[in-house]
């Protein structure tokens, strides 16, 4: 395993997805062609905590190059600034992803205080860390707290998953399903257990409904496993996945896809209208995909500390043409399928 970030730096991504088509085919533009330019945000709901980069994985599509080796960790003093804002707010869920969210030495105490609040919180765990040392208790930590628990499984086959995430990935996932299933995680109410799909290669999602019925019937019939829904998202052109795409001759004709892919309706629903992204330093972000570019929020608020409603209201939802990612097709978000 390589302990190198990926090769191009978020300002060298930034140009090489400017290049594409020299702008003509520029995502603002898409924008303005069905009255969505400029972009703005509508109610917040949803607070998105990246609590750190740090992860016990290395997968290959992964868009925040997390890696065992990256040491950005959200600090306690972040993390109640995040609180306080939720306290202000009326946020209705609190996401917190990494890396693996459950590597921060102040997840658990967080678990705690966001458990005494109103919000539905949300875990992205990659499943794994939960069968490794000390977060072997975990699971039975999210049953206590009653959070929603997403999990990646990009397929239901062995081989596809271990491709993509690492040699075993796909047997320790399994072996976490089955555990939070003991639990009652996607089979008693208030237990909720969703898993997401992402294309192993340069496709749209298909379509959401019938992949979910085809995970629920192999995952069932091979490994006694339940779950809630599937996530279908598409992967973005940044990051690994845009090195993937630039070393095989692909990018061009990826991009192409997602610009004929192009929905309208799925552009009006996208996740950056009504979410806010904070990184593992208090700065803010319009989605979980800027933070990666480093394209913060065009508000002078620029960090969780200074947060204020009004200015972020108002403020123009900063795209690029990586964007053309979550409208193609049925559309792409952390939460699945927009439409």
């Amino acid at each position: 395993m390589s302990n190198t970030l990926s090769k191009l730096s978020p300002h060298q991504q930034l140009e090489v997805l400017a290049d594409w088509q020299s702008g003509e085919k520029a995502f603002s533009k898409k924008l303005s062609e069905v009255g969505l330019w400029p972009l703005k945000p509508t109610k917040l709901d949803i607070l998105q905590i990246n609590l750190g980069y740090m992860c016990n994985q290395q997968c290959s599509h992964c868009h925040v190059d997390a890696s065992p080796y990256r040491k950005e960790i959200m600090t306690k003093e972040v993390l109640e600034s995040c609180l306080n804002v939720i306290d202000l707010q009326d946020i209705k869920t609190v996401d917190l992803t990494g890396g693996a969210p459950e590597m921060n030495p102040n997840f658990e105490w967080l678990l705690n205080e966001l458990s005494k609040r109103k919000v539905e919180v949300i875990v992205r765990s990659n499943l794994t860390i939960l069968v490794e040392g000390k977060f072997k208790s975990y699971p039975q930590l999210f049953k206590a707290h009653r959070v929603t628990v997403i999990s990646s499984l990009p397929c239901y086959t062995e081989s596809n998953v271990d491709k993509q995430r690492g040699d075993g990935v796909f047997n320790k996932s399994i072996k976490a399903l089955n555990i939070l299933n003991e639990l009652g995680y996607g089979k008693e109410p208030g237990l909720k257990l969703h898993l997401v799909y992402n294309p192993g290669g340069p496709s749209v999602a298909p379509d959401q409904h019938s992949l979910e019925a085809d995970y629920k019937r192999e995952l069932k019939e091979n490994y006694n496993i339940d779950f809630n829904s599937l996530y279908t998202i598409t992967n973005l052109p940044i990051a690994r996945f845009l090195e993937f795409l630039l070393e095989n001759d692909r990018y061009e004709s990826y991009m192409e896809l997602l610009y004929d892919k192009f929905n309208p309706v799925a552009a009006e629903g996208v996740m950056c209208r009504n979410t806010l992204s904070v990184d593992w330093n208090g700065d803010l972000f319009d989605c979980d995909f800027n933070q990666m570019l480093q394209l913060p929020v065009t508000s002078k608020v620029k960090n969780i500390k200074d947060f204020s409603i009004e200015a972020l209201q108002d403020r123009n939802i900063v795209v690029n043409n990586h964007c053309y990612g979550c409208t193609a097709g049925a559309g792409s978000s952390c939460q699945g399928a927009i439409i």
